[in-house]
């Protein structure tokens, strides 16, 4: 198999999943292509045949989120998308890519300005574990006036995902199954 020297397009539910998906795609040393969906689960599923025939001419990745939709992935792979073309790489996140994120506890509870402790712990075992909230997004002490940043404006280092994949992956276990290597894209 060769390796990918174009971009791999990519195919998510949201704007958090682009967001962790360039992220990967970068820790592999690959480029980004056009990122198509953003409009929630069901409208990827049913166009899924149409991003499977387009991967028979460019690199593909999708990811979705596993939900409530099956014990594990691999039936809920088999039962969406049973004949995916080689350049397609369909991958599923276990329960949801949020969890991901919640991996690296101290990261994100620095992020959103609250102790480590309102982190939910041991990402992705517990059903919807992502839907927890871990209090305020930010705390008094770091907002102390309660102003909101004004819509439109960006956070200092834009909206670019700084994330320890090698950490997460560490801690999250089978929830996040990534290697730094590139993949292999026939």
């Amino acid at each position: 198999m060769e390796s990918v020297t174009s971009p791999v397009n990519v195919l998510v539910e949201g704007v958090t999943d682009e967001a962790v998906v360039r992220r990967l795609l970068e820790y592999a040393g690959l480029t980004c292509g056009t990122v198509y969906g953003k409009t929630g689960k069901g409208a990827l599923l049913e166009r899924l045949p149409s991003y499977n025939q387009a991967a028979r001419f460019a690199p593909w990745l999708v990811v979705v989120d596993l939900d409530q939709d099956a014990e594990c992935a691999l039936p809920f792979v088999r039962s969406v998308l049973s004949e995916p073309t080689a350049c397609l790489h369909f991958r599923v996140a276990v329960r949801a890519v949020e969890s991901w994120l919640l991996a690296d506890a101290e990261r994100l509870a620095a992020f959103l300005g609250v102790p480590v402790a309102r982190i939910p712990s041991r990402c992705g075992t517990r059903p919807q574990a992502h839907l927890r909230q871990p209090g305020p997004t930010k705390s008094k002490r770091s907002n102390p006036r309660g102003r909101r940043a004004p819509r439109g404006k960006r956070r200092p280092g834009g909206s670019r995902l700084h994330w320890p994949v090698d950490r997460v992956r560490d801690d999250c276990g089978t929830s996040m199954a990534t290697r730094r290597r590139r993949p292999a894209f026939r």
